[in-house]
């Protein structure tokens, strides 16, 4: 599904490109991406913000124009065999028509892959087809990222979470192109509720449109009641009152909003992301605010920006004052740890999750 059109100012992009190494902004980063999509063979897509990171593949899928078959692998096949991307990558589509392939990694997991298929032919008759690698808990500065950066046939992008309204601004355009006509208090409902991730928003507003029968031949208006007949997530009963109850180490609320999860079918990964959001968030606050400042002024000037919405302003207050410096770094590392445990044992990921957030709960309660 393409996801053309999308906008978010506020992420920011490091592009490495061309012969120049160019680093964008999200503001260039169409001119960017349309300039490689011309020489570019190898696209990597980093950084904790994974739902940017995903618009930003389907845009260049789209740039490039007839692709053909989609071959899509994860990590676990390309860290097991390295020579299987180089050898798909060089391999002709089984209907005989062009190919390109999409590899879902963590971390460093295809490094070797990356290695195998850069030392063969870039360029002429033996290049390969575009591969377009999405590496979750990775950066611009991996291993991996490291050996496509400054090479003419390789863009490596870097996203970091967006802001509120950026989000909300986004669902907007998914609202426009689906046909739907939405207000801010809608829209900004969807995005907080899909944890800021555009994907889970993007889910919220297809569902929508097919309720109201929407399309953009024949927009409809979507109200507050409309939401809640096709059941989507609201604040009360989507991914915040967990988040909220395990960060400010609510230990006893943490029970009850675990087993909400369970009864509701929340999946596990997405709950995760809107935790890895939130640590983000609070990085990106405690960096603005420094050793010594005023958490509640902060949190107040930061939501009269409207950079945080303003019923989380209590508890993001909360979370600052107790995850801030080495204890938020470990957090990160802690939910960066777990991601890759939720997709290497996705049998017994619901499980897995409950225990690490138990913990991480009890964790913020000593503060």
């Amino acid at each position: 599904m393409s996801r053309t059109g999308l906008s978010l100012p506020s992420r920011s992009i490091c592009a490495g490109q061309s012969d120049s190494g160019v680093k964008a902004t999200q503001r260039d980063f169409a001119s960017v991406a349309a300039r490689a999509v011309g020489a570019a063979r190898v696209f990597f897509f980093c950084g904790p913000d994974e739902a940017g990171a995903a618009d930003a593949a389907e845009r260049i899928i789209t740039l490039l124009g007839e692709v053909g078959e989609r071959v899509e692998l994860s990590g676990a096949e390309l860290r097991r065999d390295p020579v299987r991307l180089g050898d798909e990558a060089r391999s002709a589509s089984l209907f005989g028509d062009r190919r390109h392939i999409v590899a879902r990694v963590q971390g460093d997991e295809a490094h070797g892959a990356v290695e195998t298929l850069l030392s063969g032919e870039m360029s002429g008759s033996a290049a390969p087809c575009p591969v377009l690698i999405l590496a979750a808990g990775a950066s611009d500065k991996s291993r991996t990222a490291k050996l496509l950066e400054g090479r003419p046939d390789a863009l490596v992008a870097m996203f970091h979470p967006p802001e509120p309204r950026a989000v909300a601004s986004a669902v907007r355009d998914m609202a426009g192109a689906a046909g739907l006509r939405i207000g801010d208090d809608i829209a900004e409902r969807i995005a907080r509720a899909a944890g800021l991730d555009t994907r889970l928003a993007r889910s919220e507003v297809t569902k929508l449109a097919l309720y109201l029968d929407a399309s953009p031949a024949s927009p409809r208006t979507a109200t507050a009641a409309d939401l809640d007949a096709i059941g989507a997530s609201t604040d009360e009963d989507g991914f915040a009152g967990v988040v909220n109850a395990v960060l400010t180490g609510e230990v006893k609320r943490v029970p009850g909003e675990l087993r909400r999860m369970r009864e509701l079918g929340l999946n596990p990964v997405g709950l995760l992301l809107a935790f890895e959001r939130r640590a983000a968030q609070l990085g990106g606050l405690a960096a603005k605010l420094g050793p010594r400042g005023d958490v509640g002024k902060l949190v107040e000037s930061e939501s009269a920006a409207r950079r945080i919405f303003w019923k989380d302003k209590r508890d993001i207050g909360q979370q600052l004052a107790r995850w801030r410096g080495k204890r938020l770094e470990r957090l990160i590392e802690r939910l960066t740890a777990l991601h890759v445990a939720l997709l290497t044992n996705s049998q017994n990921a619901e499980l897995l999750l409950a225990q690490e957030l138990t913990e991480i709960g009890r964790a913020a309660a000593r503060k």
